[in-house]
């Protein structure tokens, strides 16, 4: 078991506490996932963990943070490497058809999956997840200007309105698999968003 005492450097790494703190968020939710689910998953005492992160509720908001950025910068390194913007675009459909295959469980996002469990009761948690929606939508909006300037999409969509179509359409398909939707299913309405933003 870690220890920290006031005054003296940590004396472990709390980058990886975050991360260790964000898979079970992630995996559980906000409401189900007790202090001693952390301080199991993080390794650290009580004491330990109210002196680096302040308390559970701190903890979320960093953890909700450090996965979009996570999340957006691998978008973003996708994005830039992919062969075309719609490539990109389907690249990203088609991992969500690949967690419905998967044997793991699916989590779906982080962000959508914390829009669901607080809904608008929360002000603070609603501006954490549209501060992710938006930073997912700017990225799709990025591929989406990019396959119309490559002649894949046409010019005349708007691309702010097809970018949030996709993330929508993204977002109810991992939920739709955390309920069970088989990947063959999930192909299936690939092709038909594919279709949509011809």
């Amino acid at each position: 078991m870690y220890s920290m005492n006031i005054g003296r450097p940590l004396e472990f790494d709390p980058e990886q506490a975050l991360d260790a703190a964000m898979q079970v968020f992630w995996a559980s939710g906000y409401e189900a996932t007790s202090l001693q689910n952390l301080l199991d998953a993080m390794d650290l005492s009580k004491s330990s963990f109210y002196q680096a992160f302040g308390g559970k509720r701190q903890l979320f908001e960093r953890c909700l943070k450090r996965y979009r950025d996570t999340m957006a910068a691998a978008m973003l390194d996708s994005l830039n490497q992919a062969p075309s913007g719609r490539q990109f675009i389907e690249d990203r459909l088609s991992s969500v058809a690949s967690e419905a295959c998967s044997d793991e469980k699916p989590r779906g996002c982080l962000v959508m999956n914390t829009a669901n469990e607080f809904a608008q009761g929360d002000p603070a948690v609603a501006e954490w997840v549209a501060q992710g929606v938006d930073r997912f939508t700017a990225i799709f909006e990025a591929a989406v200007r990019r396959a119309q300037s490559e002649g894949d999409i046409a010019a005349d969509n708007d691309p702010e309105v097809l970018a949030r179509f996709l993330v929508s359409s993204m977002s109810g398909l991992k939920t739709m698999v955390k309920a069970g939707l088989g990947g063959s299913e999930v192909k299936d309405i690939i092709q038909i968003v594919l279709r949509a933003i011809d």
